[in-house]
């Protein structure tokens, strides 16, 4: 694409005396990604701040450089622009989407955020669209994935040029849909500017990422913006029974709502909801249709995230015997209330929850499965969120009877701070500390008899950990099944 289509499209009218118009091979804000005839975008991050770096970016060859302040000691020439904008992040993604042809508008972009739920309803929904005849792909925290292909999920959102790359890939493969899941981050980071959203889903929200976003509130807001700025054509789905749901509904103006629930009066409902530790059973209603529904996925919360994939696919206009079908043949997601195959007469599951409201909500759906004793292995991730740390220790150990506090991912932080964290909202004393999470697993086996359940939450279908500046190798489910193998 031609350099001024792109200045074109970042500061419209703007006349640059002598410049010489080049076809531009790539766009990005990292000075070490720069070749010849890029455009770099300085940006101003957490840690590092991109105008630093203006002038590596133009020896190793850039020619359009965006700032977001005056650099004065640099001024366009016949060969290098500057443009000066008021938010380089915005900027960024706009060049992005102009860069790729704007992608998003020649496929249908789903956007589901929400705290839990979000990677579960990207893969119910993905299934239901596999049956119904369509090519979707998906965005998100496990992986990136499209036909054949499958990448690996660095971020759960990618950044712009990524995204926008990733969208532009999708269309020449002919995909239908996109499902992205769509994190709090990248909203607060302008990630998602200039994709055109077809519709958007709110799972929920409860605390988590407050290192970032300092206060719930804030964290509400961010998500919210997925919604305030989306096309008066789309459509969105909000999940009722959550009250940041319902307060998100009164923000939003100019496009069509449906909602979903349990609890409080929805256009899709669940009623007469049974558990045990195989399936869930329970009727769905939904505009004067009652539909019997039977699914492998066990536990309230994952009622919700049917109910989520349901009402965007009857929004939608799909076929409802073939949603039904789908949902109801859908197995597991990788890492998500993930069942280990066991032969010695209790249950293993491997869960991704890391936050109090996920963890409450995962060791609850076991307890109204069984009457036996509930086992949980967890830690809290180093870097990040202090202030729900006592409070998992308090549902831990409220709820289960037996839990054993270990490492996540305590990346630069003292394993050992992070456990008295965890230990500050502790009220009763049946719990062990065992700091390796190899070892911590072991010990919740060995403790498991015959009807019990044991749960490895936190990490899921990771299969890494993070101890200061090493990424090593470790998978749940790898070291429960040689666990379990060694006896």
């Amino acid at each position: 694409m031609k350099a001024q289509q792109l200045i074109d499209s970042l500061s419209p009218g703007n006349a640059y005396p002598d410049f010489e118009d080049f076809a531009v091979k790539g766009i990005t804000c990292n000075s070490k990604k720069v070749l010849d005839n890029f455009i770099f975008v300085a940006i101003k991050g957490t840690h590092v701040d991109g105008h630093g770096f203006i002038q590596e970016a133009i020896d190793r060859g850039a020619k359009i450089i965006v700032t977001q302040s005056t650099v004065h000691s640099l001024q366009s020439t016949k060969k290098i622009v500057f443009i000066k904008v008021n938010d380089t992040r915005k900027a960024l993604a706009k060049l992005a989407a102009e860069f790729y042809g704007h992608p998003s508008k020649k496929i249908k972009v789903i956007g589901i955020t929400g705290t839990n739920g979000k990677t579960t309803v990207t893969y119910l929904i993905e299934a239901l669209l596999k049956e119904a005849g369509f090519a979707p792909a998906v965005i998100g925290t496990v992986n990136y994935r499209f036909k054949e292909r499958t990448i690996p999920s660095q971020n759960t959102t990618p950044g712009p040029c990524e995204l926008q790359s990733l969208l532009a890939d999708m269309v020449k493969e002919n995909i239908d849909y996109c499902l992205m899941e769509v994190s709090s981050h990248a909203l607060s980071q302008d990630r998602t500017e200039g994709i055109n959203f077809h519709s958007a889903i709110f799972t929920n929200l409860t605390q988590d990422h407050l290192d970032y976003h300092k206060t719930l509130e804030n964290y509400f807001q961010t998500k919210a913006k997925l919604f305030q700025d989306i096309s008066p054509n789309a459509f969105v789905v909000i999940n009722n029974d959550n009250e940041y749901g319902r307060r998100l509904k009164e923000l939003i103006h100019s496009s069509e709502i449906i909602t979903y629930g349990i609890e409080h009066q929805a256009d899709v409902m669940a009623r007469n909801i049974k558990c045990d530790i195989s399936h869930t059973e329970f009727i769905l209603t939904a505009m004067k249709k009652k539909i019997n529904f039977k699914t492998s996925l066990i536990g309230r919360h994952n009622v919700y995230n049917i109910l989520a994939s349901f009402t965007w696919a009857f929004k939608e206009g799909l076929d409802l015997a073939v949603v039904k079908s789908s949902l109801e043949k859908f197995d597991f997601v990788p890492g998500r209330l993930e069942r280990i195959k066991c032969k010695r007469g209790f249950s293993v599951f491997v869960d991704y929850a890391h936050t109090e409201d996920a963890l409450t909500n995962v060791i609850k759906a076991l307890r109204d499965v069984s009457d036996k004793r509930i086992i949980v292995v967890f830690g809290c991730g180093g870097e990040r969120d202090r202030t729900k740390r006592p409070k998992m220790g308090y549902v831990a150990c409220e709820l289960a009877d037996y839990v054993i506090i270990t490492n996540d991912n305590p990346r630069c932080e003292e394993p050992e701070e992070i456990i008295k964290d965890i230990r500050r909202g502790i009220r009763k004393n049946n719990y062990f500390i065992l700091p390796d999470r190899k070892e911590a697993i072991k010990k919740s086996l060995s403790l498991a008899k015959a009807g019990d359940i044991v749960l490895i939450a936190g990490k899921g279908h990771e299969n890494y950990q993070i101890l200061k500046d090493k990424k090593i190798h470790f998978d749940d489910r790898r070291v429960v099944r040689e666990c379990l193998m060694s006896r």
